[in-house]
C-alpha cells in the first residue's frame, strides 16, 4: 500500500475544513442556515460567529485544527502502515 504524504494530507484537510466553517458562517449570517452546528462549533472556535469577521476567524480556527489533525492522522496511518 502506498505511504500518504503527511504534509499534502495535513494541508487538505485544513483548506477543506477551513473553507467548510468559513462558509458555514457566511450562509447562517445571510439566511440563518447551519445555526445549530454554528452555535456548536461556536464552543470550541473562539470568536467563530455569523458575520464576515467572525466567519474568517472560523475558517482560520477550522484550517489550524483540521490541519493539525489530519497531519497526526496521515502520520499515524504511515506509522501503522509498516
Amino acid at each position: 500500500m502506498a505511504k500518504l504524504n503527511v504534509k499534502a494530507f495535513g494541508l487538505a484537510c485544513g483548506i477543506v475544513w477551513g473553507a467548510a466553517m468559513l462558509l458555514l458562517g457566511l450562509f447562517n449570517m445571510f439566511n440563518n442556515w447551519g445555526s445549530g452546528i454554528e452555535k456548536a462549533m461556536a464552543t470550541l472556535y473562539i470568536g467563530y460567529k455569523p458575520t464576515i469577521l467572525g466567519s474568517t476567524i472560523g475558517g482560520l480556527w477550522g484550517f489550524a485544527d483540521a490541519g493539525i489533525g489530519g497531519t497526526l492522522v496521515a502520520w499515524l496511518y504511515n506509522r501503522l502502515q509498516r
